[in-house]
């Protein structure tokens, strides 16, 4: 791994910590001489200073999905713990669409209609997320598009994320390093990309062909249409089925999900994948394992935490009219009708040892334990000896 670039990145997700653990938001203090609700008499001298009335009323957090494990295991938990401790008394109102996109405007509505203040937004399908942008504005709330952009003619307010087209340049680079490596010239490669509709999808696609374009040959390219791993077997077992067990000497995937499908499809036609790189992304637990096993090469590890994080903080702000503290915003995306305020993340590639430009297991996901204090435990278990070689403890 490149050290300095290793360090950049330490640096950054520590100044991001930082802010969040010593508050976040600039000017959330109450102001000590606001005026209350007051009957009509006066205070007299000496009088009992009435206390405000505590805050009340409610967000709405609408997340897109359950196929992929991270919205559940980590952004939902951590988002809500750092916008509860940020703004105590705050109800969050919480709604998965599983990948629905008509369920999600439903719930959008009915947030709206309760009166929620803030709206978080990942959606399920970025353009016709904009009806819900734009219904919600309508109404004067503000709406964070959360890691995946929305568009569709609207204006969300903030947005974060990751740096997307990053995310697939990191996939694509790694599995062109590790073929070079092996000494595979013209390397084949499959591709399955993640949903359509998913605007994170688009870029990861175009980031990885920035790399691949001129360099390899895509011999059978489509995508995951709802991010199932079984859609991604499908895929497999069809590229199989036209190019041969031998035809092709690498597979990309969008994210973890897919590649686990892809690989039973491999494993299942009497292919090798510890002889057939692959690619992932979310660093979910199980393609941890399968990097340990051998079995999938690379996964792109995206600190979920400081982004469910930012995310309260900019959620808590304008709950309570106030601007985000501005150290908090690091660029703008368009998306197509306007330059929107961003909070973008960077991307980790991780593979077994850390070879090039990645970083290691062990000094990622487990150092962040990004599966709680028991991390090592639960990647370990049931492959103690991969550990051990790969000083995971």
């Amino acid at each position: 791994m490149n050290a300095s670039r290793a360090s950049t990145r330490s640096t950054l997700y520590a100044a991001l910590l930082a802010l969040l653990v010593a508050g976040p938001i600039a000017g959330c203090k109450k102001k000590s001489g606001d005026a209350g609700s007051g009957s009509g008499t006066a205070a007299t001298a000496g009088s009992a200073e009435t206390k405000p009335p505590a805050p009340s009323g409610s967000i709405a957090l609408l997340l897109p999905e359950s196929q992929t494990a991270r919205y559940e295991a980590a952004d939902r938990p951590f988002f809500e713990a750092k916008f509860k401790e940020l703004c105590p008394g705050i109800e969050i109102k919480y709604s998965n669409a599983n990948q629905v996109a008509a369920d999600q405007q439903q719930q959008a509505e009915s947030a709206i209609a309760v009166g929620v203040k803030v709206m978080v937004l990942d959606p399920v399908d970025g353009d016709s997320a904009g009806v819900i942008v734009n219904t919600a504005k309508a109404k004067n709330i503000p709406v964070i598009s959360y890691d995946r952009l929305i568009k569709g003619g609207s204006t969300p307010d903030y947005y974060v994320s990751f740096d997307n087209e990053r995310v697939g340049k990191l996939q694509a680079e790694a599995l062109l390093a590790k073929l070079t490596a092996d000494g595979v010239a013209k390397p084949r490669i499959t591709m399955i990309n993640g949903s359509p509709t998913d605007n994170n999808a688009t870029l990861f696609k175009q980031g990885a062909h920035s790399v691949f374009d001129g360099k390899v040959t895509i011999v059978k390219e489509d995508a995951a249409a709802n991010w199932k791993p079984e859609e991604a077997q499908q895929l497999m077992e069809q590229f199989i089925s036209a190019l041969g067990k031998d035809g092709f000497d690498a597979a990309y995937q969008a994210n973890d999900g897919t590649a686990g499908g892809a690989i039973a499809a491999m494993k299942a036609a009497g292919i090798d994948p510890k002889k057939r790189p692959t690619t992932g992304q979310d660093a979910e637990l199980a393609g941890i394992q399968r990097i340990l096993a051998g079995e999938q090469y690379v996964t792109v590890y995206k600190r979920i935490q400081p982004q469910a994080e930012a995310t309260a903080a900019l959620a808590c702000a304008l709950f309570k009219g106030e601007k985000p503290d501005p150290t908090l915003v690091n660029g703008k995306v368009n998306n197509g009708t306007a330059d929107i305020p961003s909070i973008l993340l960077t991307p980790i590639a991780v593979t077994l040892d850390g070879a090039g430009d990645t970083e290691s297991i062990a000094d990622s996901v487990v150092k962040d334990k990004f599966y709680g204090p028991d991390s090592a435990a639960q990647i370990c278990k049931g492959y103690e000896a991969a550990c051990t070689a790969a000083n995971i403890k």
